[in-house]
């Protein structure tokens, strides 16, 4: 007798649905390199378990060629059927742009940790990898910011030194420049002990008379009075 028609159904033991399942995944994924590879076929296999894992295979270098020339298609030919090409093309370009926001918003969503629910676990280590890989993106761009601030503060400091350097050597220029110019002009008590010992005594007295005016009023006495003509010409000088 031969075989007859095996009735599909769901398997109910949950062992030897898994059992069934690695099997048959398996057996699919061979026929589909098989035919890939004898026909020159562009062939993507998308499958999920029951739990949620992802399980795939393409026969080019990333399943996002085959999915893309797969929507070019399909909108093409609906395209075709309602006679619009050129609306078409741009309600594809959308349909296009609109899909790579939705991914975009939704990597984005994972990279702050929210929506991380439906993620396998391979997604996951890639999500964890992508963020490794930034962070120390980050760090780097960092510590050479930093360097780059205590460079200039070390710079800035430098000038700071040099400038204080400077202004302290014209201090001590400018004060003994004054030492040697109070040392130059004596005081004028100096000058009277070095004139009135050579005179005699009535001469004193009308010297120091006279030195005492000019101190008062700020100018030489006139001839008038006893001081002698030599004397004058010490004060003219």
């Amino acid at each position: 007798m031969g075989r007859g028609r095996v009735q599909l159904k769901q398997i109910e033991n949950k062992i030897s649905r898994q059992v069934t399942f690695s099997k048959r995944r398996t057996g699919l994924r061979k026929k589909a390199h098989e035919i890939s590879v004898l026909c020159d076929a562009q062939v993507a296999l998308i499958v999920f378990n029951a739990k949620g894992k992802l399980f795939e295979y393409s026969s080019e270098s990333s399943m996002e060629n085959v999915l893309e020339r797969y929507e070019r298609h399909a909108h093409i030919g609906q395209l075709v059927e309602d006679g619009d090409e050129s609306q078409g093309n741009w309600s594809l370009q959308c349909f296009k742009l609109t899909g790579k926001v939705e991914v975009l918003e939704k990597n984005l969503r994972n990279f702050v940790g929210q929506d991380l629910d439906p993620l396998s676990l391979r997604e996951l280590q890639s999500l964890e990898h992508q963020l490794d890989t930034a962070i120390k993106r980050i760090r780097t761009r960092k510590n050479q910011v930093m360097n780059e601030s205590i460079s200039d503060l070390q710079k800035k400091a430098k000038q700071l030194q040099e400038q204080n350097g400077t202004l302290t050597k014209k201090i001590k220029d400018k004060g003994k420049a004054v030492a040697e110019r109070s040392q130059q002009c004596p005081p004028q008590l100096q000058l009277h002990h070095r004139l009135i010992p050579s005179l005699t005594p009535a001469e004193n007295s009308e010297a120091v008379g006279a030195v005492e005016e000019m101190d008062e009023g700020g100018a030489v006495p006139s001839t008038t009075t006893l001081i002698p003509s030599w004397m004058l010409h010490q004060f003219a000088r």
